[in-house]
């Protein structure tokens, strides 16, 4: 069948809004029966009552809510001022074409044409199941950490309707170790370990010190143990995991509804402080000093493997959270648009955050009467614990109502962002068991995340974040993300893969993707992947190396993650029915027989003539075999 003919019929079953039309029965008429196998049955039972989004845009504003995030606001600045400044935004924006951008539309496309979540499209390569489960492991653990700096930034939201703010100045049992400034607001450490829960830094400011010993009340070190929570911090994420269970209690049709405000109030909040930040004495220095290019380092392999990390670990991709979205649109929906969208607003994001924050951090270094904006500015979370709240606590009237904004603005950011993974867990357990009720399921790893979040509320808490971020996160992201590259482009296949959108969308796709898809993104990919173990040091946390006991911890977490692959792939390998070794080997790298369109009309056609594509290419040599994958 040519391509008008298919998409003349593609167009039939399917609506401008994705909907199953009254001329699908007209065609099923001539249809052949359905196959009787229990795959097909239980495809065609189950999907019946999964969920879809109330209306296309709803799920445009889910993944904006989820890609924009705390890693905007706080990681990207940091990471460009670190890597060049404003000539960081050329292998970013390199990388975004090539990783980013291309990674976002594939996972789109593979949950919308499946309707599976993040575990169960690996119907598409059995034996790779593996992929999907490991990353709903390294989500899971995400999960609980990301709730728990909102539970922090809930903490510094309630303190800010405070006057003064409590961090602008110096406490009486600090004055041993602290010393007012000239503007009075601002103190200094007199000696980095006169105080034994104090960890051992440079001199900073008391904004620095109201977060070390007022919010973690953090150790020196966790040689002997990580302490009990903050009993404030626990209200805090309680209050955190509320509003996520709240808000996903009746899936896509609940947390749909607050995409719209969880995507678009950020950007109110953004545009009020950047508004604010611009007007202020030394803001454009600030941000002159964030986009100031330094191109030294435009060729510093480790400026290109962070705008790796940041655009890859930004957009959220290869966690599992995409293929989960999309996998509640309608047959037909146009991701090819949505991905263009959110990857772009998500750049754009980034530099918009960048200017606000540095715009403000050049009013506190211009307050302070300094010229090294660098000295007032803290990486990772101490960019939005203590340099940013230090800079608002300078401003001359109303500092509570910016700093309330600020810290609202971060709740917002960080309950969208994990909305979306915890989502991800849902699914992939419904998936597996959908009597498995919706509000129970999100109740249950609501509390049992609770319970692990309790961790990083201790006063060794952020040792134990840094390392699970790390371990947990990271390290099983990267391998898994380059196995499922590997596994869409070349198992399953980068032309079936374009066959499959040329079905569901009824459009084209272009040679930029074919050679992304096959070449660009994982072999890049892999490269990174390469370089990382290459550079590797043992993970420190303000310098301070971790005991034994922690590393094992992180390595077993790691292997946790990353041994999924291989024990469900001998799982895969072992259930298929095959009779001999070979057979059993081909048939888990096979596509199951209901893998396709969850509707079972839809998934006839395409069956038929995914089989009439196929057939022909059977038998051809290796390298033919390689062109048609790559060039079609």
């Amino acid at each position: 069948m040519d391509t008008s003919q298919r998409n003349h019929q593609n167009a039939a079953f399917v609506g401008d809004d994705g909907r199953s039309t009254a001329s699908t029965v007209e065609i099923s008429t001539n249809s052949s029966a359905l196959r009787a196998n229990s795959d097909d049955q239980e495809a065609a039972k189950v999907p019946e009552e999964r969920a879809t989004w109330g209306k296309g845009v709803e799920f445009l504003m889910s993944c904006i809510a989820m890609s924009v995030g705390l890693g905007n606001v706080w990681r990207f600045p940091f990471t460009a001022l670190d890597n060049g400044g404003g000539a960081f935004l050329i292998p970013y924006l390199i990388v975004l074409f090539l990783i980013g951008k291309p990674i976002y539309y594939l996972e789109m496309v593979i949950g919308q044409f499946s309707s599976r979540g993040s575990v169960k499209v690996f119907d598409l390569c059995p034996a790779m199941k593996g992929v999907g489960i490991g990353q709903v492991i390294s989500i899971s653990m995400v999960t609980t950490y990301y709730v728990a700096i909102m539970g922090i930034t809930l903490r510094y939201l309630y303190e800010s309707f405070r006057s003064p703010l409590p961090w602008s100045e110096c406490r009486p049992e600090w004055e041993s170790f602290c010393v007012a400034s000239s503007l009075g607001n601002t103190s200094r450490l007199a000696s980095p370990m006169d105080m034994d829960r104090l960890p051992q830094r440079q001199p900073v400011a008391s904004a620095e010190l109201y977060f070390l010993t007022e919010v973690l009340h953090e150790k020196p070190n966790i040689e002997e143990g990580i302490g009990l929570p903050n009993w404030e911090l626990v209200i805090g994420l309680f209050v955190a995991w509320a509003c996520v269970f709240l808000i996903i209690r009746r899936g896509v049709k609940s947390s749909g509804k607050a995409s719209y405000f969880l995507a678009l109030f950020p950007y109110v909040i953004m545009g009020v402080l950047l508004v604010r930040a611009v007007t202020l004495p030394g803001s454009i220095d600030g941000i002159y000093y964030f986009i100031k290019p330094q191109w030294g380092k435009i060729l510093d392999p480790k400026v290109w493997y962070a705008a790796v990390t940041q655009c890859f670990y930004s957009l959220s991709v290869c966690f599992g959270n995409i293929i989960m979205y999309s996998s509640f649109n309608k047959f037909g929906h146009n991701v090819h648009r949505d991905a263009a969208i959110v990857t772009g607003l998500d750049t754009m994001t980034s530099l918009l955050a960048g200017f606000t924050i540095f715009g403000i951090l050049g009013h506190l270094a211009h307050e302070i009467g300094t010229d090294d904006i660098g000295s007032v500015v803290k990486g990772g979370a101490g960019l939005a614990f203590i340099s940013y709240p230090d800079a608002i606590a300078k401003f001359k009237q109303l500092p509570q109502i910016f700093s309330v904004l600020f810290f609202l603005m971060l709740f917002v950011l960080g309950i969208g962002s994990n909305i979306a993974m915890t989502s991800c867990s849902v699914t992939a357990i419904r998936d597996r068991f959908p009597n498995f009720g919706q509000w129970q399921c999100s109740l249950l790893i609501a509390v049992v995340s609770f319970i692990i979040g309790l961790v990083y509320i201790t006063p060794g808490g952020q040792y134990m974040l840094t390392l699970v971020d790390f371990f947990g996160a990271s390290m099983i992201a990267l391998v898994l993300g380059i196995a499922e590259l590997y596994t869409i482009g070349w198992i399953y296949g980068t032309d079936r893969l374009c066959k499959d959108i040329e079905f569901m969308l009824g459009r084209k796709v272009g040679l930029y993707w074919r050679l992304c898809w096959s070449i660009f993104t994982p072999v890049i990919m892999t490269v990174i992947l390469i370089y990382f173990y290459a550079t590797y040091q043992p993970l420190t946390y303000n310098n301070i190396v971790y005991p034994n006991w922690a590393y094992t911890i992180g390595w077993l977490i790691t292997a946790f993650g990353i041994l999924q692959l291989p024990i469900w792939m001998i799982v895969a390998i072992v259930r298929d029915p095959g009779q001999t070794l070979g057979a059993k080997i081909r048939g888990a790298f096979t596509p199951k027989k209901n893998w396709g369109p969850s509707d079972p009309l839809l998934r006839e056609q395409y069956h038929k003539e995914i089989e009439n594509e196929l057939t022909p290419k059977r038998g051809q040599g290796i390298w033919a075999a390689i062109k048609q994958n790559i060039f079609g």
